[in-house]
């Protein structure tokens, strides 16, 4: 699977999608970060959880791919250390006690290369505590845009491969033959309210989907932004508010 490189607004992730590191504060208890310890938040994006880990940790680093997130994270928190890098080629010195990464190890199309890093980067008995996308996340959402690509002839856009969402057994078993020890892992439903109540679909496809649209012709662009929004409605819609059919999966494994 190809990297696809993804050109993230900051600016929109923060006024109507903070629900990504909303939801991270539980993975921030699960990490249980000590005073003495030296963490590693891979894809920090905005740096809030990377703040709320600072909070206990001494040392802590953000690391993100995007430098539109990196700048925003500088900006937000110039207190904290943040750097631009690559979730599948990177070297720390010294090593990490912990790498935590909420909602960033799916768009990593090197997973066994991220997984690899990973381990290379920890101490000996260090932990990784991380939680991303799962098998059949976001099913309803990007089966519904397949076909509306589909059905304009935009077959290229429809085949896109754009994110890794794995089962717990395939990434248990990813994560062992690198080396690592998995002591938790689980799979859960996660339906995640969308901030705007008229547009939540269109929005979501706006900051998450947009490779999908390359070379979609801009009037096509807003006509199947909107028909996958109806077309969910029975679906995603519910009590006057919108939700993405998030499917999530945490592990924790130590080296």
């Amino acid at each position: 699977m190809q990297q696809i490189v993804h050109q993230w607004n900051a600016e929109l992730y923060n006024e109507k999608h903070s629900f990504v590191y909303d939801y991270g504060a539980s993975l921030v208890d699960l990490l249980n970060p000590k005073p003495s310890e030296r963490i590693l938040d891979l894809g920090c994006g905005s740096g809030e959880l990377t703040a709320a880990i600072a909070a206990v940790c001494n040392e802590v680093v953000g690391m993100d791919f995007s430098p539109a997130m990196i700048e925003k994270a500088k900006g937000r928190f110039p207190e904290l250390i943040f750097q631009r890098g690559n979730a599948s080629d990177f070297k720390a010195i010294p090593r990490f006690d912990a790498i935590f990464s909420n909602a960033t190890l799916h768009w990593v199309s090197d997973y066994k290369a991220a997984a690899t890093c990973m381990y290379a980067n920890l101490v000996e008995g260090g932990r990784i505590v991380v939680e991303f996308g799962g098998k059949r996340n976001v099913q309803a959402i990007t089966s519904t845009l397949r076909d509306a690509l589909k059905s304009r002839g935009y077959d290229k856009q429809a085949a896109l491969d754009l994110w890794y969402f794995p089962s717990i057994g395939e990434y248990t078993t990813v994560l062992e033959s690198v080396g690592f020890n998995v002591t938790f892992a689980q799979w859960y439903d996660r339906p995640t309210e969308l901030a705007d109540e008229r547009e939540g679909v269109l929005d979501w496809l706006s900051m998450f989907a947009k490779p999908f649209f390359m070379e979609v012709a801009k009037e096509d662009v807003k006509e199947i932004k909107r028909e996958v929004q109806e077309h969910l409605a029975p679906q995603l819609f519910r009590g006057g508010k919108w939700y993405a059919d998030y499917k999530r999966i945490r592990v924790v494994a130590y080296k």
